[in-house]
């Protein structure tokens, strides 16, 4: 189940909307054949696994490790349970189950049912973890929420600067790779209105090789520049707004004015399959999230310096789950409790 995990994460930043699987068959002790799902449309984990075994007779004698309960239903791709049964492959071994409607139980069921051997919950809490954004897309209907910031050792994340200032550097070069990955790894990125409009972030990914993922903002009265990168055709933007006389623009999406805004973004994302959302600030968005609750996961960096005033940081209130050194900053992953 370990090699399932390292392999299903390989479709990180590409799968999605779907989920993170890997499969790993077994044969008298030895592996004979793994897999994973890269992206929608191409075969799921199960199927890379199967197919990649040479002397497919040994299948009727194997055992086969899959981290998601495997499909039931009929998508862009055949139910990988009709193929597993036709190949009489006799047990499965299951991370975690899969309790999006389509699934929920239903794989294992007719597994079950054509009498193979399944075994559920083999490193359980690991494989959910792995499929953090699929499970809460589906479970809570809304998508997995990333934070991110840099602070300096005195915890503020901007001096204080002229509009027409270009933003301190707080961290360093190998921390700056480090966030164009994660950008690639995720559906959305936000950044907050003063934070467009004082620093004009490109929120692509420049220094690292993968899909930039789509831009959001909260523009609640139309009131942003129409030069910012947000608007150029790097990638794809979504602006939302409570405005409702502006110009018409495709990008823009109108909110409801009785919701609170976050919520109705997450409605809108939840309907264009956005199963995970990274935050740049600042921190008056980052606030936003923080206070409301709407965040699963924060990942802070400080920098080996001090601005003595400034941007005070946002304040998360209980202890990091993990810390490390990236080069001369230290990098605190935070979730939420």
């Amino acid at each position: 189940m370990w090699r399932c995990l390292d392999l299903a994460g390989n479709g990180l930043g590409s799968a999605a909307p779907n989920p993170l699987v890997g499969a790993v068959i077994v044969h008298q002790g030895k592996i004979i054949g793994e897999g994973f799902h890269l992206k929608a449309g191409d075969p799921h984990a199960e199927v890379m696994a199967m197919n990649s075994v040479k002397d497919k007779s040994n299948l009727k004698e194997s055992t086969l490790y899959v981290s998601l309960e495997p499909c039931s239903h009929q998508g862009r791709t055949p139910p990988c349970t009709g193929l597993i049964t036709s190949l009489n492959i006799p047990e499965v071994v299951i991370g975690t189950a899969d309790t999006s409607a389509k699934v929920n139980g239903k794989g294992i069921a007719i597994l079950n049912s054509a009498g193979c051997n399944v075994i559920t919950g083999v490193l359980e809490k690991e494989c959910r973890f792995l499929n953090r954004r699929f499970f809460t897309f589906h479970e809570k209907k809304r998508p997995y929420v990333i934070l991110k910031w840099a602070q300096t050792k005195d915890k503020f994340i901007d001096s204080c600067r002229d509009a027409n200032q270009p933003p301190a550097w707080i961290t360093n070069r190998l921390a700056k790779m480090m966030v164009h990955k994660w950008r690639s790894e995720e559906a959305g990125i936000m950044a907050g209105f003063n934070t467009l409009v004082r620093d004009n972030p490109q929120l692509t990914v420049r220094d690292w090789a993968g899909k930039n993922p789509l831009r959001l903002a909260y523009d609640r009265d139309r009131q942003l520049p129409a030069g910012l990168h947000i608007f150029n055709d790097q990638a794809p933007s979504l602006i939302f707004t409570n405005e409702k006389t502006g110009q018409p623009d495709s990008r823009y999406i109108e909110l409801p004015d009785d919701r609170f805004y976050l919520e109705a973004i997450f409605d809108e994302l939840y309907k264009r399959e956005i199963l995970s959302l990274f935050v740049e600030g600042g921190r008056q968005l980052h606030n936003d999230f923080l206070s409301s609750g709407l965040w699963d996961e924060a990942r802070v960096f400080t920098g080996n310096m001090s601005f003595h005033n400034g941007i005070p940081a946002p304040v998360i209130g209980f202890s990091p789950v993990s810390e490390e050194m990236v080069d001369d900053s230290k990098l605190e992953i935070y979730l939420n409790k």
